[in-house]
């Protein structure tokens, strides 16, 4: 029995330290020289200011700024989940009538209107920073109104809903999505023109 307690520490120990020290300093590493932007968590600055990550959903709250998919965690990353409640709870239910609702108000839309899915249900993570270009589009007419955007300036906004939308990742996985916090920088920007 000796005879097996020694080399499994052994092991033990080399794997321990090969897995758990050299292997992820080698890993982080090399993601800083290969994907430094990415490596350091995509990181958007503003005027030499960090104000958000591209990769992480933020809650805009403000009308004059397109507003972020729901968020079971309130846009807090540290738990990072959904609300886990399935199609027969009540609570589901509940909270996507009373996000139709929400939405079709703010944006002054008509009674019925279709609201896109990703309005009314909260992601997985419940961080995630794109929702739909047609979710950005219905919200381009409150954003306009509330900046004291001419009709001219509503055709570029809705022009830079266009522009930000990015396809499917490798062409193949998902749909079409705007990042949020991209778009609120562009439409500051033409604001400021």
């Amino acid at each position: 029995m000796k005879t097996y307690i020694l080399p499994a520490l052994r092991l033990l120990l080399v794997m321990t330290v090969f897995t758990g020290i050299i292997y992820p300093i080698a890993m982080t590493l090399l993601s800083l020289v290969v994907f430094p932007y990415q490596a350091k968590g995509s990181m958007i600055e503003k005027n030499g200011v960090i104000i958000g990550s591209e990769l992480i959903g933020q809650k805009f709250e403000s009308d004059k700024y397109f507003h972020s998919r729901p968020s079971a965690i309130d846009y807090n990353p540290m738990p990072s989940s959904g609300s886990n409640w399935g199609p027969t709870d009540r609570r589901m239910a509940d909270s996507v009538k009373a996000r139709s609702a929400r939405f079709i108000k703010q944006n002054n839309l008509p009674p019925g209107t279709v609201v896109p899915k990703d309005m009314l249900f909260a992601s997985a993570s419940g961080v995630d920073p794109h929702i739909s270009p047609e979710a950005a589009i219905m919200q381009v007419e409150r954003i306009g109104y509330v900046r004291g955007f001419n009709a001219e300036k509503i055709s570029s906004l809705k022009k830079l809903v266009e522009a930000f939308t990015e396809g499917p990742q490798m062409k193949l996985f998902g749909d079409p999505r705007v990042n949020v916090l991209k778009l609120n920088l562009a439409a500051d920007e033409l604001q400021s023109k």
